[in-house]
């Protein structure tokens, strides 16, 4: 089968090539999905995961991307819940090969029936999005009705999402970002909307809720708007300033098969749209990968 796949985490590019590997094996609990669509990340190639297994042993050549949207064509010994000829999507392990691949073994839980009314390409772009979002928001922070969220990055793949989710939770959101993301972030449900490049982060006021995406200097002079008892939660990096009344929490997402469930009920009927800007061939897959634009860029497999 045909893979993107990484070789080298000292080369230059890190060997990234399309390549022919063989067809993979199904784990006990693992199913075989046929990939159809497939997302990734830019910073995969820095990944401990992304080079060695849980077990800390070498796993080149490594293929990248973990969000898979496809068809099941095999079980794994002792899998249920799932059957061969099922389309399915979900976040596949870190520590694994990943979706831009043919082929690709998954373990059978971190995988959602999809329903046949939504498209590959939709669903492979909201699982890393959607799940980040949701686990920040409700299992970290627990957004609740009338209260406030800063949700930083708020026109990019995780913060839009982020926005529809808190839109749908009835609190009051302030989106930030560039300029250039005013109109998107108000249409998606922002109430209001700061330009990091020109206005002041501090006149967001004090909020409940902060859903970090950027670090550094901004996750640190967020921490200070949060009110007594707010929480901050960023996916970034970890936190180096804590609030003196409240939480700063530091995740990584985790695939999670009723999560993805939720996901896929909200689009079907409208309430969560992904972030795509460009859908290209599996071959094109490495062009992508290097492609430095903030564009939210999915691969479509078969």
């Amino acid at each position: 089968m045909r893979a993107i796949t990484v070789r080298d985490p000292e080369a230059d590019g890190y060997g990234l090539a399309l390549t022919e590997l063989p067809h993979p094996r199904a784990a006990e609990n693992d199913v075989i999905v046929q990939v159809h669509a497939a997302g990734f990340l830019r910073g995969e190639p820095e990944w401990p995961g992304t080079w060695v297994d849980r077990a800390g042993r070498d796993r080149t050549l490594s293929v990248l991307g973990h969000e898979v949207s496809g068809v099941v064509v095999e079980l794994g010994y002792g899998t249920t819940g799932l059957t061969v000829g099922q389309q399915v999507f979900g976040l596949t392990d870190w520590a694994r090969n990943g979706s831009l691949a043919e082929y690709a073994a998954v373990e059978a839980r971190n995988l959602a029936p999809l329903p046949a009314d939504i498209d590959h390409v939709t669903a492979a772009a909201v699982v890393m999005p959607g799940l980040t979002a949701w686990q920040a928001l409700y299992d970290h922070a627990h957004l609740q009705a009338g209260q406030s969220v800063l949700i930083h990055g708020a026109g990019g793949s995780v913060g839009s999402v982020a926005v529809q989710l808190a839109r749908e939770t009835g609190a009051h959101i302030i989106g930030t970002g560039r300029a250039a993301d005013r109109e998107l972030a108000g249409r998606l449900g922002a109430h209001e909307f700061l330009d990091l490049g020109n206005d002041r982060l501090e006149d967001a006021g004090e909020v409940d809720v902060v859903f970090d995406v950027i670090g550094g200097e901004i996750r640190d002079r967020s921490t200070a708007l949060l009110r007594p008892g707010g929480t901050l939660v960023t996916v970034a990096d970890p936190p180096t300033v804590q609030p003196s009344d409240g939480r700063a929490i530091f995740f990584v997402v985790e695939p999670h098969r009723d999560q993805t469930t939720q996901l896929a009920a909200r689009l079907r009927d409208g309430r969560l749209t992904p972030l795509v800007t460009a859908v290209h061939d599996l071959a094109d897959a490495p062009a992508a990968f290097t492609d430095r634009t903030r564009s939210r860029i999915i691969i479509k497999v078969k």
